[in-house]
């Protein structure tokens, strides 16, 4: 039970979106004294079909699916609001602060010419930046709050953390609710770092960073790790106009399927004054007499290392949240990664229990989330359902937007006999100084400092003429792979592809290029 107790009944109450966003803040301000929110129907006698137990994206995609599908759902959530942390301080902020380092790598790119200021030697206010999303924040929560109750009729608890008592029962705020069966979406954490001086002041991850960044940081932002958030935060902190080092213990963006494609992105990330060292282990982090962050020391392939900082950030990746689903009711997880065990229609090796989102580990996508969390659904509601994520478009932030799909040209050589290629810019020794390619927010790169204007690559089964691989860096392609995903997914040809019509330049579509070789019986590399 909560602290005293207390709930406000919100059935009978229909808020304004703005009228959430007060009561959030409120709730958040008191930090788990406030009272517990109540949103379920006293009038409706139906059993539940399910407890969805945390109400990040996945519970809450999962309840409003159930819910049209003519079942009853609790979503409960420990926050005093839907839609988990992904708007309150994982992924939203990754795009905010990804943006922040587009514009001031166009910024310092051309500093002191056009209409642009001068930017040597200037640092930009990081916590400024925090302090803009965190009052920004609340309105999304405020909307998914106002949506869930009066559009999508969806019943929950929140502001209040679930206890759960078996397969059926789940305890929250001092009551007991029952249910067929329970979907566990307890979601992730940020992976910790081992060594000694980790708890200092000045040590971040994803979540601490937009929560309790208390102070501007120095000159100098030592990034641990290479995975997506390292790189999204750490090209952030760098176009701040600080000295970023980055210290990955393998290698930086090996996500990235396509050798071409992370050799022009990190090329590019060093042309912005990164400091990358791969083979990096952090030995210790040092504090000052404060107990704030000092130095930190590392051993490298070239020898140790010492770096001076106030400022160390830790983007190692995410642990599943699986202890309380294992106490309670032995769910069996990955010994390795800590993640729930499921089976392809999302069932825990517990019966009547199911597992979604983060829980189930990688990848730790919002569309993972949204999808498990609606394929559960289907599942308690009798349909006959298989999902695992095994293949899907991806992106990431760097200074720029990085978009793949399907395989790389060295994966796509082992599986297939001939391999065509269509790149820009070309093979060529001055390939890098052409502006090309070229399309919305890279114009201004490709006339005056063309080796930034980005990149692309198709990659094509020249037997079947099949797209088995597309890859782009530069900016709005993530909309566009979502879509050529499916098309080639079901098959699209070089042929299809250059018979759509596309708009001006448009590389994300690579339509104009494909149009230049359809033509030939026999396909060649462009």
């Amino acid at each position: 039970m909560m602290d005293g107790g207390t709930i406000w009944d919100a059935r009978n109450t229909s808020l304004t979106i703005d009228q959430w966003a007060v009561k959030i803040e409120e709730a958040l301000e008191q930090a788990g004294r406030s009272e517990a929110i109540f949103n379920v129907d006293p009038n409706d006698n139906r059993e539940f079909d399910t407890i969805f137990i945390g109400g990040g994206a996945a519970g809450r995609f999962g309840s409003a699916y159930l819910r049209a599908m003519g079942g009853r759902q609790l979503v409960i959530d420990r926050w005093p609001f839907l839609g988990g942390s992904c708007p309150h301080n994982a992924c939203v902020p990754h795009h905010v602060f990804s943006e922040c380092a587009a514009e001031l790598m166009l910024a310092r790119t051309f500093s002191g010419r056009f209409w642009f200021p001068k930017m040597d030697g200037v640092t930009v206010n990081m916590k400024e930046i925090v302090d803009l999303f965190r009052r920004g924040r609340t309105g999304p929560h405020a909307v998914m709050n106002y949506q869930s109750k009066e559009q999508l009729d969806i019943e929950f608890v929140l502001n209040a953390p679930a206890r759960i008592i078996d397969a059926h029962t789940v305890e929250v705020a001092g009551r007991r609710f029952k249910a067929r069966t329970l979907v566990l979406g307890l979601g992730a954490r940020p992976q910790r770092l081992a060594v000694p001086g980790v708890d200092l002041k000045g040590v971040y991850d994803y979540t601490s960073f937009v929560e309790t960044l208390d102070y501007e940081p120095g000159n100098t932002a030592v990034v641990v790790g290479g995975s997506k958030t390292a790189v999204e935060y750490g090209c952030f902190f760098n176009a701040t106009g600080r000295r970023t080092v980055m210290l990955v213990r393998s290698q930086l963006l090996k996500l990235i399927p396509d050798a071409d494609t992370r050799t022009y992105v990190i090329d590019r990330m060093r042309d912005q004054g990164i400091e990358i060292i791969e083979g990096a282990e952090v030995v210790r982090i040092e504090g000052d007499s404060r107990g704030r962050v000092a130095k930190l020391v590392a051993k490298t392939p070239n020898g140790p290392l010492e770096i001076k900082t106030d400022f160390v950030f830790l983007g190692l990746g995410e642990t599943p949240n699986s202890e309380a689903a294992v106490e309670a009711l032995g769910v069996k997880t990955d010994p390795k990664t800590g993640a729930v065990l499921v089976d392809d229609s999302l069932r825990t090796s517990v019966p009547n229990v199911y597992a979604v989102g983060d829980l189930i580990g990688a990848p730790m996508e919002m569309f993972k989330a949204r999808k498990s969390g609606t394929y559960a659904a289907r599942a308690i509601m009798g349909q006959t359902i298989s999902y695992r994520p095994t293949d899907w478009p991806d992106f990431l932030h760097t200074h720029y937007e990085v978009t793949w799909l399907g395989l790389g040209e060295d994966e796509a050589r082992k599986r297939y006999r001939n391999v065509v290629v269509i790149r820009m810019p070309p093979h060529n020794p001055n390939g890098l100084d052409i502006g090309l390619p070229a399309s919305d927010r890279v114009m201004l790169y490709a006339m005056a400092k063309p080796r930034m204007s980005g990149f692309q690559k198709l990659v094509i089964d020249g037997d079947s003429r099949r797209i088995v691989g597309a890859h782009h860096v530069g900016y709005g392609a993530r909309d566009a792979f979502q879509y050529l995903y499916v098309l080639v997914k079901q098959g699209l040809t070089i042929d299809q592809l250059g018979d759509m019509d596309e708009l001006f330049l448009n590389p994300t579509h690579f339509i104009q290029l494909s149009r230049l070789r359809a033509g030939q019986k026999e396909l060649r590399d462009l």
